[in-house]
């Protein structure tokens, strides 16, 4: 894990590597967000990560996610959740982020739009989309997303801002290329569809390993957490 102090360069890094992505997809670097990816990373680095000019943050885990908030509320962080959400979490996660990455279920979007009508907020939800039908991993298949972006689309308190996609594993960066061009190849047939853009306008896609290929695909937020902050710390407990 690399030192607090590292944190700055580590972010220069990256951003140097997505502005370069960029321009080679001839994008404007401003409209990619760069969401932190701090689980298991405690407070001190995510405040050394601000202090670089971080705010967008990302988490895998609710109630992880809220002892940090807490430990960090004077601080003006955009916290996203990227993690599966347990259907008993909507309550607190509806209240606590602003962007929910990881909605792959009508049942959890019912449960997100109830628990957000009664803490008043209204979080923007992104459609989590299985491709490669990887049992091991959460999502919505192709055959079945029309129906959770109808859902979504008729939740009263949750605005649908897209899809995100979590491809297998790669090889090299190259291999995620093809998943990240399907995501983006679903949501263009889906506007054709009817879909208002303006719905299906972000794709969370890309990580550490691989960000600079999905800036190239069409990326409008990358997850980046060891290129920032290294090797995860140990789980405990």
């Amino acid at each position: 894990m690399p030192l607090v102090g590292d944190i700055a360069a580590r972010l220069d890094a990256v951003r140097r590597r997505l502005d370069a992505a960029a321009h080679r997809a001839s994008r404007n670097p401003s409209d990619i967000t760069l969401v932190a990816i701090s689980k298991t990373f405690g407070p001190e680095m995510i405040r050394a990560a601000a202090a670089a000019g971080q705010l967008s943050f990302g988490e895998n885990r609710v109630q992880e996610a809220l002892a940090k908030q807490e430990a960090l509320a004077d601080l003006p962080l955009d916290w996203h959740l990227v993690g599966h959400l347990q259907s008993n979490k909507a309550r607190k996660a509806a209240a606590a982020f602003s962007l929910i990455h990881s909605v792959d279920r009508q049942e959890l979007v019912a449960r997100l739009d109830a628990a957000a009508a009664a803490a008043g907020t209204r979080p923007r939800i992104l459609l989590q989309v299985d491709l490669a039908g990887e049992a091991t991993k959460a999502g919505v298949s192709e055959a079945d997303l029309p129906r959770l972006v109808d859902a979504a689309l008729d939740a009263a308190h949750l605005e649908l801002a897209g899809l995100m996609i979590i491809p297998p594993i790669p090889d090299t960066p190259e291999d995620s290329r093809v998943w990240f061009r399907r995501l983006r190849d679903v949501r263009d047939r889906l506007v054709d569809q009817g879909v208002p853009a303006s719905s299906l306008r972000e794709l969370s896609m890309g990580m550490s390993g691989d960000f600079e290929v999905a800036v190239e695909e069409g990326a409008t937020i990358v997850r980046v957490g060891s290129a920032i902050f290294g090797a995860r710390p140990p789980l405990h407990g």
